[in-house]
């Protein structure tokens, strides 16, 4: 089945033993590891989770049908959290949603499988799984999940602040969370002392981006100058580099698919309202980056701004490294 978004936290929230696997599908992976959060909330506190990867049910298709079925040692719920699926799984799906019981519900995240792959349409046409698909949320989009989040964590958006929550995470759901945490954090807020988020206290917070300081390495990146990208004093840190590149990103992948449905790229350009100085820079970045590569480098800026906020010290080092990789996979489109 297919569900619509409307339908997606009674099912998560209220899991029923009649579903056996939740398919997240999309390049949204920071959405789609917060919906399996919440699916294994739903299936209960204290649930037991396993976890698997695509590449192990390659090589083990029948495990993913064994796992749904098997007991906890305690007794306990489980659930089972599959990263990384992609259509090497077709089989395991297969297996677990014709095994004869399987009492554990799958979340399955698959950041690469495409609405029309047969891994998708193995699981709408199925009765006993859904398929959800995650998309990046767009501006509008973000600011309003922003007010969403903040409201639970007793926070009240003031002004713009909705807005510049949105921009400065680029809709990564993940990183608009931990925003949202500090914000709270600095104000003292709670569900039962609810505080007022105004722009002062954004700013307070560090979270805006000096963009015109991260230009010189942004554009290094994406032009393929794996020499210039590996500048090693970068403005501000890990984290306004990261987020500078993954809104680049976000914005070539929006052109890019307006190309792949059979649009110029001046036609697209001008639709995306490019700045003259930057066409032409913008024009060979689109020339190079195909969506696919578009995709993969945006998930692997995600996980390096992931581990910089995460305070375990390999936040500088993975940015680092990626943006050494994403300038080579720019060359390598040349």
């Amino acid at each position: 089945m297919k569900l619509r978004p409307e339908q997606v936290a009674a099912k998560l929230d209220r899991p029923g033993p009649d579903i056996r696997l939740y398919l997240f599908h999309g390049p949204d992976t920071a959405g789609a590891m917060a919906l399996a959060a919440r699916l294994a909330k739903g299936v209960g506190e204290g649930a037991e989770r396993v976890d698997m990867d695509g590449a192990m049910l390659k090589s083990r298709p029948g495990l993913l049908a064994d796992e749904a079925a098997s007991m906890s040692l305690f007794g306990d719920a489980r659930c089972i959290r599959v990263t990384g699926m992609g259509e090497e799984s077709v089989e395991a799906v297969t297996l677990l949603l014709a095994a004869e019981r399987a009492g554990n519900p799958v979340a399955a995240i698959a950041p690469s499988v495409k609405g029309t792959s047969k891994l998708v349409k193995l699981v709408t046409a199925s009765l006993n799984a859904v398929a959800v698909a995650c998309y990046v949320p767009d501006a509008a989009q973000a600011a309003k999940l922003a007010v969403t989040m903040a409201r639970d964590q007793g926070l009240r958006l003031l002004g713009d602040v909705p807005d510049r929550l949105a921009a400065v995470t680029a809709g990564d759901r993940a990183v608009l969370a931990s925003e949202i945490e500090k914000l709270a954090l600095y104000l003292d807020a709670s569900p039962e002392r609810p505080r007022d988020a105004d722009g002062e206290a954004f700013n307070a917070i560090g979270a805006s981006i000096a963009d015109a300081e991260l230009g010189g390495i942004v554009s290094a990146m994406i032009a393929g100058d794996a020499a210039a990208a590996a500048l090693p004093e970068m403005p501000g840190g890990a984290i306004p580099v990261l987020r500078a590149v993954a809104r680049r990103l976000l914005s070539l992948a929006e052109m890019r698919a307006d190309i792949d449905d059979g649009d110029s790229v001046d036609r697209v350009m001008e639709r995306h309202r490019v700045f003259f100085k930057e066409q032409a820079t913008t024009a060979t970045a689109l020339r190079r980056w195909d969506a696919t590569r578009l995709a993969r480098a945006l998930e692997r800026v995600r996980d390096a701004e992931r581990a910089a906020l995460s305070g375990s010290g390999l936040g500088e080092v993975m940015t680092a490294a990626e943006a050494i990789a994403i300038a080579r996979a720019a060359a390598r489109g040349k």
